[in-house]
């Protein structure tokens, strides 16, 4: 079988991963510089990707934004199967508060066995989206880590490919050796200068790494990480068009571009201290079915530590 060989990157450039908050930072960021019509774009662009929450007020925190509180928001990349609704291929949870300049970064490992809000049975708990779409999700994970979710942006994982592309590729520290599942790309140690295809596989191996599912994470994290950083680039924008049709086509949330651009002028700072944490547990097969069982007192440890960081009581 033919091998491709990815070659370590000469230096650092740009670097992302999916189309998470910060693609949409550094539109709003660059707008300005660009002119009213571009300003435009941006706003029109995410009213497209605007879908609220199906719940009540009284389920919905209130948050001003304009004052700094501290928020979490839920990221979801999901690998979507022809009518099917798909299921999450990653789930992060970001809390940042400005008060102390940070973010933490939870990611929930989608194999974690766990009761499914809203439909009477436990399952992987990536398997509330299956069922009942972002809104199930979001209660099944409120209800497993005991935190409020103020906001979510899920994000079709064939956009991610679209958007690297459009952005010239995106460069990663790699420090595993490994090939892409189907053999044809090999990924050396070392920063690695990835096409949009190649950061896609990049980013969903797992069986061939000693740590699993949790090697994957720490490899979105880092590249979640990177991306945040260098977010602020205006330089990007010179190809923003194809990054505002590629992120209308493939992002929903339910951020206003009003919340955006409050988060972005009073949360940037959070960037620059990110503390990325695992979620311990144990794997168990169960009729040929894995799982990944989080313990109860994790599960607390976890709520504690997110509830002060949210400065909720």
């Amino acid at each position: 079988m033919e091998q491709e060989h990815i070659s370590p990157s000469p230096k650092k450039r740009n670097s992302g991963f999916k189309i998470t908050l910060g693609v949409i930072f550094l539109l709003i960021v660059g707008a300005g510089a660009y002119g009213f019509s571009v300003y435009n774009s941006v706003a029109g662009t995410l009213k497209k990707t605007h879908e609220p929450l199906k719940r009540s007020e009284s389920e919905q925190r209130v948050i001003n934004l304009a004052a700094g509180d501290p928020i979490s928001i839920l990221l979801f990349g999901v690998d979507e199967r022809g009518e099917d609704r798909g299921r999450p291929d990653s789930l992060i949870l970001i809390t940042a508060n400005p008060s102390d300049e940070t973010i933490k970064m939870v990611s929930i490992p989608r194999d974690t066995y766990t009761e499914i809000i809203g439909k009477g049975i436990k399952d992987k708990i990536n398997h509330s989206y299956t069922y009942g779409g972002v809104d199930m999700s979001i209660k099944t994970i409120e209800n497993f880590l005991d935190v409020p979710i103020d906001y979510y942006v899920e994000v079709n994982m064939a956009g991610f490919k679209d958007l690297v592309d459009a952005v010239g590729g995106v460069t990663v520290d790699n420090t595993f050796d490994f090939y892409s599942h189907d053999g044809k790309i090999h990924f050396p140690v070392g920063q690695l200068q990835l096409t949009g295809e190649e950061a896609l596989k990049y980013s969903r191996m797992r069986k061939m790494d000693p740590k699993g599912d949790f090697g994957r994470q720490e490899r979105q994290q880092k590249i979640i990480q990177a991306f945040i950083k260098e977010a602020a680039q205006i330089e990007t924008l010179s190809n923003y068009e194809n990054i505002l049709e590629v992120i209308g086509n493939n992002v929903k949330t339910n951020l206003t571009f009003k919340e955006i651009k409050e988060i972005q002028a009073n949360y940037s700072n959070t960037r620059h201290n990110i503390e990325k944490i695992q979620v311990n547990g144990s794997g168990k097969e169960e009729k040929g079915v894995y799982y990944y069982i989080v313990p109860e007192e994790e599960r607390t440890k976890l709520s504690k530590m997110l509830k002060t960081h949210l400065d909720i009581q």
